[in-house]
């Protein structure tokens, strides 16, 4: 009897699984009613199969939803011991994946691989890495809307051509979330839920796979407090770190009664290449270079200067005419910090200033030069070095500007994060 009621009890927690919606867990309560046994020899059986690990029970206490199995579930004698209590009554039953393997037949969904690794019994949150580079399908194709804040992101098809009947529907897609995660050698990977995963149309799930990473890599920190715990992030990524710095300094120019030291802020607006890299690549780092250096060289408002420094310098041709040449906006900068601002030690605003010119310099090189482009793992150090240096030298910059007495004096608003350098650099 023991034995026929437990065979009844994981065939239909394996038909329930297997043919409800979104791979769901069958409650409790509709276990019993289906079987049609008594509460105590249906818990006994259930017991026996946690046992032999076929089943599992979820009881809603590590995440808030028992219908899905989100996360791993709990040891086996602490599950014993709450089906043994009124918890199980709040609990959902899950075949286990020892089980699944012997029913699931080799040929169901192998077009969804993530589909199907659902349906052989993977939490639905447990997620998976890939290569930075499955995003540039993503962020280089017009139709789709995409977003990375260097921590967490989304991508979906956009409504123009989720309409168009020039979109295929293979191509309408929508990935809720995807985060960043890292190896023990801090190497970076995309990190997506597998119940996302299994959302992608049978073709985008393919490109996914084919850029699937083996290894441990982990969750971003913040990423993980966001999406596992619900919990609000802890820091902020470098990048919105920077452009915030950009608008406190504007801030303190407007307390010193001058104009914005940069023509923009980039507050609504983050420019799409300012961000880590996707694919370590010349190409790749030469273009975030530009886009560097045109939020800082180029986006140096000459106006905030004044007649404090000049604009312009006369040089002496070989041939005697007097030339007038504009002054470039970092000379300018660097005229006027040494001119306005004493300093116990120039170490520090010295190493600002050679970064912001080195971010101009790097620029200038592959202006002028034809470069083969080149794949190489050093990119990505090389880029994150280089948004560390330069966020370091714009943050110098706010520090010097908020000596100024007018700037004292003013209620500037400087956020959490960047007062207590709550940012994330990776």
């Amino acid at each position: 009897m023991g034995t026929s009621l437990k065979k009844r009890i994981l065939d239909l927690v394996t038909t329930f699984y297997l043919e409800s919606h979104d791979f769901n867990g069958i409650p409790y309560g509709s276990l019993r009613a289906a079987l049609g046994a008594a509460d105590p020899s249906v818990r006994k059986s259930l017991g026996m199969l946690i046992k032999e690990r076929k089943a599992s029970v979820v009881f809603g206490d590590v995440h808030p939803n028992p219908n899905i199995r989100a996360l791993p579930d709990h040891p086996p004698e602490v599950q014993l011991e709450k089906i043994a209590s009124d918890q199980l009554l709040a609990g959902c039953i899950y075949p286990l994946p020892g089980h699944l393997e012997s029913v699931v037949q080799a040929s169901h969904l192998a077009d969804r691989p993530f589909t199907r690794m659902l349906a052989l019994g993977e939490p639905q949150l447990v997620h998976l890495a890939f290569d930075l580079s499955v995003l540039e399908y993503y962020r280089n194709d017009p139709r789709y809307l995409y977003e990375n804040d260097d921590i967490r992101g989304s991508i979906c098809i956009s409504d123009n051509y989720y309409e168009s009947e020039s979109t295929a529907d293979l191509d309408k897609i929508v990935l809720d979330t995807f985060g960043f995660a890292y190896d023990e050698s801090f190497n970076r990977a995309v990190a997506v839920f597998l119940r996302y995963l299994s959302d992608l149309t049978p073709e985008h799930q393919q490109v996914w796979r084919a850029k699937l990473l083996k290894g441990v890599y982990r969750l971003h920190p913040d990423y993980y407090r966001n999406t596992i715990i619900g919990d609000f992030g802890e820091r902020i990524s470098i990048f919105n770190a920077f452009i915030a710095e950009l608008r406190v300094i504007n801030a303190m120019a407007a307390a010193m009664g001058r104009q914005p030291m940069f023509r923009h802020d980039f507050a609504d607006h983050k420019p799409r290449g300012f961000a880590f890299l996707v694919r370590p690549t010349l190409k790749e780092f030469n273009d975030f270079v530009l886009t560097l250096d045109k939020m800082i060289s180029d986006n140096i408002n000459k106006a905030f200067f004044e007649e404090d420094v000049p604009g312009e310098t006369e040089q002496e041709r070989k041939d005697g005419k007097v030339v007038v040449q504009r002054r470039g906006t970092l000379a300018m900068l660097e005229d006027w910090i040494r001119t306005y601002f004493n300093a116990n030690t120039w170490e520090d605003i010295n190493e600002a200033l050679a970064t912001l010119k080195r971010v101009r310099n790097l620029r200038q090189s592959p202006a002028h030069a034809i470069n083969e482009d080149v794949f190489d793992q050093k990119y990505f150090h090389d880029q994150r070095q280089l948004v560390l240096d330069a966020y370091s030298a714009i943050r110098l910059l706010r520090l010097v500007l908020a000596n100024h007495p007018h700037v004292r004096r003013a209620d500037i608003e400087i956020e959490e994060h960047l007062k207590q350098g709550l940012i994330w650099s990776f």
